[in-house]
């Protein structure tokens, strides 16, 4: 990678112009750019890994769940799903496609304002509970990546209504009153999996942090040589992603990606680490990324992250997971520590996970 070498590049404060300009990378595109800015070049051993085939032969495509099937079967369907994949997309899940094309429509709209509307909104703190930008980890990752993303804190305290854009305020809300009733409905089932109690984790508070990140992938000029969203693990408990029709989202599944192809009215569910790690190793928290849009149409995807809310409780394995015959893979610790440790790093592979695994695992 040439930036590396040149002695007259200043990274950082190219980076800092970029953003101080606040257009995002739809902006950059709007402007007619046909080359990327060189802090968006990732090293050649991420891009070479773009080029290597997906959906290598013998590998399994991503289960697509109905919940509208026997609760046994449906439970079982999931525990599988959670501790092979990590991944599973469910359909019949109650929510209208109706709903789903509006929450979507809405968060592109509010992305196709005019620059000067949406730079209203463009910022790194989060004090409102609002923040549009290009990247939170856009001062500290190695390269940056081709999305913009607007974050909504929507519990256990939501933003401030009237700091949500106008575009999709209403929208947003209705999304999260949906999420609170499927985030328990899927947790119930997955305690279920685990032979757990099926209220045992909402006891927990583990649906009451919420936090929406709608992100925005626009055309991008030159895909294969940046990413959208780079690999990472969710260090939550549990995410839900609405996505539009567009793909992009791969998943990997030993040592290979496998692209997630979306499935019209269906949502994406993915065990975040801390689900791992409560469920001692039950449930995988799999390596995900996007890569650079290539299409002359945007790609939208809007996740909501499931966190517990309180952040002086300590978590670990469930004692009721935990025997003589399979002892805690990880130590406990304050969640606030835990998701200080994930944002104070750039987005990368499982090292959160690693860092708690107990001595007698190593």
């Amino acid at each position: 990678m040439a930036a590396d070498g040149d002695v007259h590049y200043d990274r950082a404060k190219e980076v800092k112009q970029f953003d101080e300009l606040k257009i995002g990378v739809k902006g950059l595109v709007d402007s007619g750019i046909t080359t990327i800015p060189r802090f968006f070049l990732h090293p050649p051993e991420v891009i070479s890994d773009l080029k290597k085939p997906t959906n290598p032969t013998g590998s399994h495509s991503i289960p697509v769940i109905s919940l509208s099937g026997e609760r046994s079967t449906v439970v079982d369907q999931i525990r599988r799903a959670a501790a092979e994949f990590g991944f599973f997309q469910i359909i019949d899940h109650g929510i209208s496609a109706d709903v789903l094309d509006r929450v979507v429509a809405a968060i592109k709209t509010f992305n196709e304002q005019p620059i000067e509307v949406k730079a209203r909104h463009y910022r790194r703190d989060n004090e409102t509970g609002v923040a549009f930008s290009t990247n939170f980890d856009l001062y500290h990752s190695k390269a940056a990546s081709w999305r913009d993303t607007l974050q909504v804190r929507l519990g256990p305290t939501p933003a401030e209504f009237d700091k949500i854009p106008e575009e999709c305020r209403r929208e947003v809300m209705e999304w999260d009153r949906e999420m609170v009733k499927l985030g328990e409905t899927l947790m119930g089932i997955m305690c279920e999996g685990l032979g757990l109690d099926g209220g045992r984790l909402k006891e927990l508070t583990c649906l009451e942090g919420r936090v929406m990140a709608s992100h925005y992938y626009p055309f991008c000029p030159q895909p294969e040589l940046t990413m959208g969203l780079t690999s990472h693990t969710d260090p939550g408990m549990l995410t839900v992603v609405l996505q539009n029709q567009v793909s992009g989202l791969q998943v990997k599944q030993d040592g290979a990606w496998l692209d997630l192809q979306p499935e019209p009215g269906a949502l994406i569910i993915n065990v975040g680490d801390l689900f791992q790690i409560m469920s001692n190793d039950e449930y995988k928290s799999v390596e995900h990324r996007v890569v650079g849009n290539p299409y002359r149409e945007a790609r939208v995807s809007i996740a909501i992250f499931f966190n517990p809310s309180k952040r002086d409780s300590l978590f670990g394995p469930l004692p009721e997971l935990i025997s003589e015959e399979k002892p805690a893979e990880y130590k406990t610790f304050t969640y606030g520590e835990f998701m200080t440790r994930f944002f104070n790093k750039e987005l990368d592979g499982k090292s959160l996970i690693n860092f708690y695994k107990s001595s007698h695992s190593h």
